[in-house]
């Protein structure tokens, strides 16, 4: 399978499956001199890990992660840095009556069709289970952007099915299950959730984002959009239907006069661009969100065939998110941090020279 990395400069490639021996990671690229302890990247996992509360697969890792490379006495040397976490917690067992079972909404159907084999075990590689690395990787990418710019990137959930959410004091996102900075609703989304899990469904849900003091320039004007790249990076996060910049799909009803970012005394009145003009960040806050779809991996009986075109009925088992888009707040924040970072280290190649010892 090829397309396992993203980034340029910072270079990011994956890899294993959802019920492999150990999945993983290489960052490629990244600077030297930075201090960093497995305790600093666990903080992270912890965020986005499983089994936290009874509204996310009961799956518990231990996301106990190695760093196998690119780090000497705690500090990165520039070489590449390779991440691993072993897979502790996984039953396949769970999956086997699937194994020749085409379950709708899934990756089995378009895995099939292209590969001719799959990985019925948890969805092999289409699992969210990789984006565990995104997330570890992310840690590195996130310090490095805090210590260097003061750049800080914050995600919330923002809409749970027909329950829309404001920012709230995102301050208070990580009290929760539902890293909402609505704390005093917390209980209406506990309610909404009990009832959606005892009815054997699922739902969707938006998580949106900004980064802070991103500098202007980054970004290019064509094919390395700083916001084409961004969008790149979250539709290839498990799950995602759809990516907003800015304003996104409100600004088809916005009047050209409201929706313009006008500059007045020096300083824009308004963030309908989302911090990105013609590919290129402007200095304000970097906003978007990003839509997800609600899990397929469902106890209500769905149509489908097996691999010999037989019609079946699907029932899945097995431990799974009613709503997967709540715990792609840490994802969502990391991929941002991965692409921010690789655009800084592109942009000063480009526009900074530098003077090597001959």
């Amino acid at each position: 399978m090829s397309h396992n990395t993203f980034g340029k400069n910072l270079r990011f490639t994956s890899f294993g499956e959802s019920h492999g021996s150990t999945i993983g990671c290489v960052l490629d690229g990244f600077p030297p001199g930075m201090a960093i302890t497995t305790e600093e990247i666990k903080q992270q996992l912890k965020r986005r890990a499983t089994g936290q509360s009874r509204h996310t697969s009961q799956r518990k890792e231990k996301d106990d992660v190695q760093i196998v490379s690119g780090v000497f006495e705690g500090v990165t040397t520039g070489h590449p840095i390779a991440l691993i976490i072993e897979n502790t917690d996984a039953r396949s067992k769970d999956y086997s009556n699937i194994a020749k079972q085409i379950r709708p909404g899934h990756a089995d159907f378009s895995y099939w069709k292209k590969y001719g084999i799959r990985d019925y075990r948890g969805g092999g590689r289409s699992s969210a289970r990789e984006t565990t690395m995104r997330v570890a990787a992310g840690a590195l990418a996130r310090k490095w952007l805090k210590q260097n710019y003061n750049i800080s990137i914050t995600a919330w959930l923002s809409q749970l099915g027909d329950i829309h959410l404001q920012a709230g004091d995102l301050s208070k996102i990580d009290e929760s299950p539902f890293f909402t900075g609505e704390i005093d609703r917390v209980a209406e989304l506990d309610a909404y959730m009990d009832q959606l899990r005892k009815s054997g469904d699922s739902v969707g849900a938006k998580i949106s984002a900004k980064a802070c003091h991103v500098p202007a320039g980054l970004g290019e004007p064509v094919y390395g959009k700083l916001d084409a790249e961004l969008a790149l990076a979250m539709m290839s996060i498990n799950a995602t239907k759809g990516v907003e910049i800015g304003a996104g799909f409100d600004a088809v009803t916005q009047k050209g006069s409201d929706h313009r970012d006008e500059i007045i005394d020096g300083e824009f009145a308004s963030n309908h661009a989302g911090g990105i003009l013609a590919g290129i960040s402007t200095g304000q806050d970097i906003t978007l969100s990003v839509a997800f779809k609600p899990t397929s991996s469902l106890r209500i009986p769905g149509k489908s065939i097996d691999t010999d075109g037989h019609a079946i009925e699907v029932v899945t088992k097995g431990r799974h998110d009613p709503c997967v888009g709540i715990r792609a707040t840490p994802i969502v924040e990391a991929m941002m941090a991965l692409v921010i970072m690789d655009h800084l280290m592109r942009h000063k190649s480009q526009t900074q020279s530098t003077h090597l010892d001959k």
